[in-house]
């Protein structure tokens, strides 16, 4: 009986040591990002004071929300997509799917 038991607790060492040979698929390296999809234009104040679309709302009348803004920007000033957070701006490499979800509250995850 003793060398069933010892069998196995070398077996479940073992696998824990194999175990922690893998990332973790939660947590650890993860980062959550919170914000808005918008546009370098606004994001970079390029023609905003506030890194917001207010401006661009009052100048154009055609302009009556972020999403408007946000592709008015792209299309007619030359700007691309990119999620703004409170603290960065963040280029995005899908600027069909950005253009969908233009002026949208975003949360995502990205695990390096």
């Amino acid at each position: 009986m003793g060398t069933s038991r010892a069998r196995s607790i070398l077996a479940a060492a073992a696998l824990a040591c194999v175990m922690a040979g893998y990332p973790p698929t939660r947590g650890g390296d993860e980062k959550k990002f919170r914000g808005e999809i918008a546009d370098t234009q606004c994001a970079l104040n390029v023609h905003s004071l506030s890194q917001s679309h207010k401006e661009m709302i009052a100048m154009k009348p055609e302009v009556k929300t972020n999403a408007d803004c946000a592709r008015y920007c792209v299309k007619e000033r030359g700007g691309r997509f990119v999620l703004q957070t409170p603290d960065k701006v963040y280029k995005l490499d899908t600027q069909a799917l950005a253009e969908q979800r233009a002026g949208l509250k975003v949360r995502d995850r990205w695990d390096p």
